[in-house]
Formats: structure tokens, C-alpha cells, sequence
């Protein structure tokens, strides 16, 4: 097969040697290392697309998004497969992240996706619906829901808990290849993928609160009188459940994150070497009226929101140690 009028011949043993030790040296965090050899392979066979494919993958494992847009061209220009190449797909990402919003589109429609504005200049507005986002997968991973804005780009819409770094609202971009599903009970499944970096903060602050709250009709009123000023609040005492990693990266039975208790969804967290899973729900008809509670609301509002549901029912509710924790 030719390619710009060159003979295109399988990969040297040179080659191939170089690839596979880079890619070991990738998995044990080496970028610099295997970055000098997938730089030497794609000298050594400058016309496979694989090269430079490597390479644009490399550059986004270290989070290089010019190079990897650099790279990611070349390996299309050298295509020879139809449309859902992988290699279109990462230079949607690396677009995605440079917010070169004409090469996103280009990237997914090559890949075989329709955008809603095929010629359109601005940020891409696709409204994939719901899906989970695993924050910080090399470390404290927890598995949040979110919306899905395009093939990269996810608004989370749980709140997080404090140790992920991560506040209501924010936008993470996301890899492609899905680390596990949440099943719903009506038969639904919705992917997990992994965060890939923060792609747009949120100025919301993340607030811990001790609620007193009598019944879960109480609870959800806050959680609903939050939600009607714009904001989020959410039970961390129901919402929030421990895995193995093992049972985070495969296929969980949950909510779907969509409708009025998305706010209930639980998120996930993995624990390497935990045998099962520990849920923080109450089990049953019993309720334990002190709940820890998560609240992404600005720092003028928190407060007022707190006491307006308690003065809404002050037999039944109240509230203390108000902490901003992110």
C-alpha cells in the first residue's frame, strides 16, 4: 500500500521493540523515558499512523495538549481505517482541552458522531445526558454523576466530597474507554469514565453541615429548597458508599443520576484492597436523625438557606458546625 508515494511496510523489529518498552515504561509513570523512545520509533517509521498515535497518546497521558494535537494530526493524516479510529478521538480530546472547537468537531464527526452545528465556531453544546465521572482515579477515586456536554466534557452535579478536590458544578475533562457502568433498576446503564483534568472550576464553595433533620421529608426539603435557589444540597450519610476498586471499575446496580433525588446517587469510593462494599445508607424503615450533609452554595446564601428550613419546621429540624470544606 502506498502512502504520499511511499511503500508502507510493516514495523520494524526496532520498532516494535521501542513501542512495547515505552509503553512499560508508561505504565510505571516514566513519560520522559518512553517519550525518547516513542520519539525514536516514530523517526524510525515516520508513516505509520501507529507512531504518531503513540505519541499522541504519551502527550496526553502527561497532559501535553499541543503536542498531542500535533501528534494526534499526523496520525490521521496517515489513516488507512474507517471512521471510529481511536486516533480521532484523541485529538477530540486534545481539542476539547485547547478549546480549538472547529478540530473538536472535525475529530468527532471523523470519528463518526454528529455535532449539532457542523460549521459552528463556538463551544460545542451536545447534551449526551447523564453519566458518571471517576475523580481522581490514581488516588482517592470517587465516582460521581454528572451531564455530559460532549464526548470529553462532563458538569458534575453530585457534590463531591472534600477529599476529591473537586466542588459542584465543575466541568472535568474525561477520557474516552469507560472504567465501569452504574445499572439502574428499569435495566439503564450509564458509563464511568475517568477524570482526566479540571477543564472549568466552579466558584461554588463545598460546606459540611450536622443536621438535625426528624424524618426524611425534612432532609428533602432542604435538599429541594437548595435545588430551588439554583444550588445543591446533598445527604452524605445516605449518598455515599465505599467499593473495591475491583466492584468501582465494573457494574454497580444505582440511580441514574437523573430526576428529583439525583441528589441521592451515590457516589463511590474505591479502596484498593477492600474486600466489598460498606453502604452508608440507612438499611430500611430506620432513620437516624443526625445526617451529614453537603451543600455547594455561595457563602452569602448558605446560612440564610439553613435557617429558612429550619423556621419552615423548627420542631423538626436544625443545624450546627457549618464548615467550608473546598
Amino acid at each position: 500500500m502506498r502512502i504520499f508515494s511511499k511503500v508502507r511496510h510493516r514495523p520494524s523489529a526496532t520498532w516494535r521493540q521501542a513501542t512495547d518498552r515505552a509503553f512499560t515504561l508508561i505504565g510505571d509513570g516514566r513519560y520522559e523515558d518512553a517519550g525518547a523512545l516513542l520519539t525514536r520509533a516514530a523517526d524510525l517509521e515516520p508513516w505509520l499512523s501507529e507512531s504518531w498515535y503513540n505519541l499522541a497518546l504519551l502527550h496526553k497521558f502527561r497532559h501535553d495538549w499541543e503536542q498531542a494535537r500535533t501528534a494526534g494530526l499526523r496520525a490521521v493524516a496517515l489513516l488507512d481505517r474507517a471512521p471510529g479510529a481511536p486516533d480521532w478521538w484523541n485529538v477530540g480530546i486534545a481539542a476539547t482541552a485547547l478549546q480549538d472547537w472547529p478540530l473538536a468537531r472535525r475529530a468527532w464527526q471523523a470519528y463518526g458522531l454528529r455535532t449539532p452545528d457542523a460549521v459552528g465556531e463556538g463551544e460545542l453544546e451536545m447534551e449526551l445526558g447523564s453519566a458518571a465521572v471517576r475523580l481522581s482515579p490514581e488516588g482517592e477515586a470517587e465516582v460521581v454523576w454528572g451531564r455530559r456536554l460532549d464526548p470529553a466534557r462532563i458538569e458534575v452535579l453530585s457534590i463531591p466530597l472534600p477529599s476529591s478536590g473537586r466542588r459542584w458544578g465543575e466541568v472535568v475533562l474525561h477520557d474516552g474507554v469507560p472504567h465501569g457502568e452504574r445499572a439502574t433498576a428499569d435495566g439503564a446503564s450509564y458509563p464511568v469514565f475517568d477524570e482526566i483534568e479540571l477543564w472549568a472550576p466552579s466558584p461554588v464553595p463545598t460546606w459540611l453541615v450536622l443536621l438535625e433533620a426528624a424524618t426524611e421529608a425534612d432532609r428533602d426539603a432542604l435538599e429541594r429548597l437548595a435545588a430551588d435557589a439554583g444550588f445543591a444540597a446533598e445527604d452524605w450519610s445516605s449518598s455515599v458508599r465505599l467499593l473495591c476498586r475491583t466492584c468501582s471499575e465494573g457494574r454497580m446496580q444505582t440511580d441514574d443520576g437523573s430526576g428529583s433525588d439525583s441528589a441521592r446517587d451515590p457516589h463511590d469510593h474505591s479502596e484498593p484492597g477492600h474486600p466489598g462494599h460498606l453502604s452508608h445508607r440507612s438499611a430500611g424503615s430506620l432513620w437516624v436523625p443526625e445526617r451529614e450533609c453537603g451543600i455547594a452554595a455561595p457563602d452569602g446564601l448558605v446560612r440564610g438557606l439553613l435557617d429558612g428550613w429550619v423556621a419552615d419546621s423548627p420542631d423538626t429540624r436544625d443545624w450546627r458546625d457549618l464548615e467550608e470544606v473546598c
